[in-house]
């Protein structure tokens, strides 16, 4: 390990092989730090944070600090950041409430870059950028590949589909379905991110299946259920048109339209 002097750790944190520790970070107790993560200078990790391997965590971060939610009352609950992470200046992170699963979760490959926010309970996937002061409200699923914009505000309780993309200074309140590109105050969609998948390896058949879906789903005027039934019977069958139907069929909040 490369721990710099004015470092301080707590005895009850456990850091493995190779990590290194910039100067005047202060890394609490319950914390521990998987091998090879780098945490550069003025970090804060506060209790009760696992962090994974290879991570990068550059100057200012605030990750474990207690959730911003009025009720919170001190319970024991966690931050859960996956491996090959890169967590750039000024972002936060904070620990889940009781409320809920009570642990905020971040998978493997993301980028959150500077003055990004993920609240309390929030659930990210794998591969996720997350642009400039880009802001999750506590409670939102944001799934693998999604990119969301930078100084992009997202209520509670809101999901992000796979492969999708949110454009910047938007305010998404919400479901975006998979696949889809969003924008605007409130946040509309724009059609399918047809320039992500086709550099993510999706074939033509599968973006004009999607293609397909997406236009009998928010173009025809139908109803949600008569929508749905549509596209089952004309569209042809595909995990990826199967997880678009199965994502709207199961949202709460409603769909961005």
């Amino acid at each position: 390990m490369n721990i710099h002097p004015t470092a301080i750790i707590s005895p009850e944190a456990q850091l493995d092989e190779g990590v290194t520790v910039g100067p005047y970070s202060v890394i609490g107790p319950e914390v521990r730090i998987g091998k090879n993560t780098v945490i550069g200078p003025h970090v804060v990790i506060e209790r009760l944070t696992d962090i994974g391997e290879s991570c990068k965590i550059d100057q200012f971060a605030s990750i474990g600090g207690d959730p911003q939610d009025l009720k919170y009352r001190g319970e024991k609950t966690k931050v859960v950041i996956g491996n090959f992470n890169t967590i750039r200046e000024f972002a936060t992170i904070n620990r889940g409430t009781v409320s809920d699963i009570g642990v905020t979760i971040i998978g493997d490959y993301n980028l959150l870059m500077a003055y990004s926010h993920v609240a309390h309970n929030c659930k990210l996937g794998n591969r996720i950028v997350l642009a400039n002061s880009a802001n999750l409200a506590g409670h939102i699923h944001v799934d693998d590949y999604a990119i969301v914009g930078g100084l992009t505000g997202i209520h509670q309780f809101t999901r992000i589909g796979a492969h999708c993309i949110i454009g910047g200074a938007s305010a998404v309140n919400k479901d975006v379905p998979p696949f889809t590109m969003a924008s605007g105050n409130h946040a509309k969609l724009y059609g399918l991110n047809q320039i992500g998948l086709r550099r993510r390896g999706f074939g033509e058949e599968t973006i004009s299946a999607l293609k397909q879906a997406y236009r009998i789903m928010f173009r025809m005027s139908l109803l949600k259920k008569d929508a749905i039934r549509k596209v089952k019977g004309e569209v042809p069958d595909c995990p990826e048109v199967r997880q678009f139907l199965e994502f709207i069929e199961g949202s709460t909040r409603g769909i961005c339209r």
